[in-house]
């Protein structure tokens, strides 16, 4: 019975740290000094041996509760490579496929984009570098992708996007073709600060962890200095979010991201405590009616550039005060033509000036705004 589950503990423990390649295993007592330990993110850190090899861990690669450990080693040379048998790079990645516009940001954040040879879905991304290269080609999306273009890019990393899960038919297809990769988690992230620290991680796989380590040090700076530095209003205004989808509205739980913004920016989160911590919550319209009812703004109404079109995708809300006021913002003041949004591209590493714009929105103020815009 204890050697029975001996074995199966150390081949559940083969199947947390193979990535690709072959059949040898890393343990983790091989990475066993703290390289980073995050102030803030919460889904990854990075690990290093005594040769100084590091060891990148990703703890929350996705949503939900079914969680599998990613890794990916970093060597310092193929010497020391050698019998590894999970994903690995050598010395940094010069050639990444990003599967988010998110990863995309980071890298013109840290002044790499060079070393993007792939994007998922061209058409959504912000970035004008990455837009305007002949280099870069477009991947596909889920489980349509463009191996052999992958192939063709000579992408020794894909930095992938999980939803619930790892998706097994391109993780398997990518361990066939001998291409490394790694799950990034940063979207699952509620604190915008622990969102922007994965800024870090992608520093130390294209080799500018001090880089940065500095980006991120700003970052916070400013990001506290903007909320520290405000006046908080005696009666703070109450925040009203999103539109309905299929008769039924979504609201966010009081620990979200966009919620801690709005609090930290002095405003106060309509339906705080109805919904702590357990993700979106759909409602009522006759619930959402109440709450409009009494808001004081209304953010981030879908892909609605204009107040008009609020009017036409949400008729019963048309005469709330609210709207009346107009005091109706969305995030889409930055997009791209194929719809992509900037708000999920470069804000991701820019929540100071995301805070910021919310700062202004919560003081009745409509000008400077850069992600933001309020709806006429």
């Amino acid at each position: 019975m204890i050697k029975s589950l001996y074995i199966t503990l150390l081949a559940a423990v083969a199947y947390l740290l193979v990535g690709c390649g072959g059949a040898n295993v890393l343990t983790p007592t091989e990475f066993d000094e703290v390289d980073y330990a995050p102030s803030h993110a919460s889904g990854f850190a990075i690990y290093r041996d005594a040769e100084g090899n590091k060891l990148l861990s990703v703890t929350r690669p996705w949503q939900g509760e079914n969680l599998v450990e990613q890794h990916l080693a970093i060597f310092c040379s193929e010497e020391a490579a050698k019998g590894y048998g999970g994903a690995y790079i050598v010395g940094r990645a010069e050639r990444i496929v990003c599967m988010s516009t998110s990863y995309v940001a980071m890298l013109d954040e840290l002044s790499m984009t060079e070393s993007i040879v792939g994007v998922s879905g061209r058409q959504y991304v912000m970035c004008e570098e990455v837009k305007r290269s002949e280099k870069i080609c477009d991947v596909g999306y889920d489980s349509n992708l463009d191996f052999e273009a992958m192939l063709i890019a000579d992408a020794d990393l894909v930095i992938l996007y999980g939803v619930t899960a790892e998706n097994s038919a391109i993780t398997s297809k990518l361990r066939e073709l001998e291409i490394p990769y790694i799950y990034f988690g940063d979207y699952t992230e509620q604190s915008p600060l622990g969102k922007a620290e994965w800024i870090v991680a992608m520093a130390e796989i294209v080799g500018c962890r001090e880089r940065g380590e500095e980006l991120f040090a700003g970052i916070v700076q400013r990001y506290d200095e903007a909320r520290d530095a405000l006046q908080h209003q005696s009666e703070p205004p109450k925040v009203m979010f999103n539109l309905p989808y299929q008769d039924v509205w979504y609201m966010p739980s009081d620990d979200s991201y966009l919620v801690r913004l709005v609090e930290d920016a002095g405003g106060e989160y309509i339906y705080r405590g109805k919904n702590p911590t357990s993700g979106s919550k759909g409602i009522s319209l006759e619930e959402a009616l109440a709450l409009v009812a009494d808001a004081d703004v209304w953010l981030n109404v879908g892909q609605c550039l204009s107040l008009d079109e609020v009017r036409a995708a949400a008729p019963l809300f048309a005469g709330m005060d609210v709207v009346r006021r107009g005091a109706v913002y969305n995030n889409n003041r930055r997009r791209s033509e194929g719809g992509g949004s900037d708000f999920w591209e470069s804000a991701i590493v820019r929540p100071d000036v995301v805070l910021r714009d919310l700062v202004r929105i919560m003081q009745g103020q409509s000008d400077s705004l850069y992600y933001h815009h309020k709806l006429e």
